[in-house]
């Protein structure tokens, strides 16, 4: 069983940075395919960023490319999203997923899931 709980949202202006933290539990973290998704009230989730388990591979949506950065520390089991740049559109709650095998930028592929965390981007 694995369970991830997020933290790092809050409120910022348009231009800032937040930092995003999943902190995963289970001895197997260092297999765990884990991403990034958001969620605004009335839409479907969406694909933020990916990393895969082995190599840190990363792969990203084009609204967010160039501006987040999703990154993991095996050791410690965190994964964590690096956002600069904020934009009012990146208004969301954002979820922590996690996936033995690779689960691309599709949610439903996705097993594990945080409790989300709202991030808020004032103009």
């Amino acid at each position: 069983q694995v369970q991830l709980v997020e933290s790092g949202g809050g409120l910022v202006q348009a231009g800032g940075s937040l930092r995003l933290s999943c902190a995963a539990s289970g001895r197997t973290f260092g297999s765990l395919a884990m991403a990034w998704f958001r969620q605004v009230p009335g839409k479907e989730r969406e694909f933020v960023a990916a990393i895969k388990w082995i190599g840190n591979s990363t792969w990203y949506d084009d609204s967010v490319k160039g501006r987040f950065t999703i990154s993991r520390d095996n050791a410690e089991n965190m994964v964590y999203l690096q956002m600069n740049s904020l934009k009012p559109e990146d208004t969301a709650v954002y979820y922590c997923a996690a996936s033995f095998g690779f689960a691309g930028s599709t949610w439903q592929s996705y097993k594990y899931w945080g409790q989300g965390t709202q991030v808020t981007v004032c103009s």
